[in-house]
């Protein structure tokens, strides 16, 4: 069995961490700022976590929010998830993209962050 990635991410792309969630960049951005939020505890869906953990996941979102509109200044920022595996989540560990956006980027959401994993898999749009 293949270890989760998520669990074992290296300290240096850790980027923000707590009691019960983590962020870190992304190992195959879309964009310059892409983060993941991921709750430490190795669950699949953000639904099975306790409704502290749920809270942690945000709140630890709104921080790297703040961060990166402060840091980068993006012009906005694609803030999304997906529910399960099929058909886009390819790692089994909840977690939440925080992709910085700015003007030139493709609009969305036919190009936002629903498919992300349409272009890192190379699925066809449409």
């Amino acid at each position: 069995m293949v270890p989760c990635p998520f669990c074992s991410i290296t300290p240096d792309r850790i980027w923000i961490e707590t009691e019960h969630a983590i962020a870190f960049a992304d190992s195959q951005p879309v964009a310059d700022g892409h983060l993941i939020v991921a709750p430490r505890r190795h669950v699949s869906t953000i639904h099975a976590l306790t409704i502290v953990e749920q809270k942690a996941i945000w709140d630890l979102v709104a921080q790297v929010r703040e961060q990166l509109l402060t840091g980068l200044k993006p012009e906005s920022l694609a803030i999304g998830f997906s529910d399960g595996l099929a058909p886009v989540q390819t790692d089994l560990h909840a977690h939440v993209h925080v992709v910085p956006r700015r003007a030139g980027d493709p609009p969305e959401p036919r190009d936002g962050i629903q498919w992300l994993a349409h272009d890192t898999l190379g699925w066809p749009k449409g």
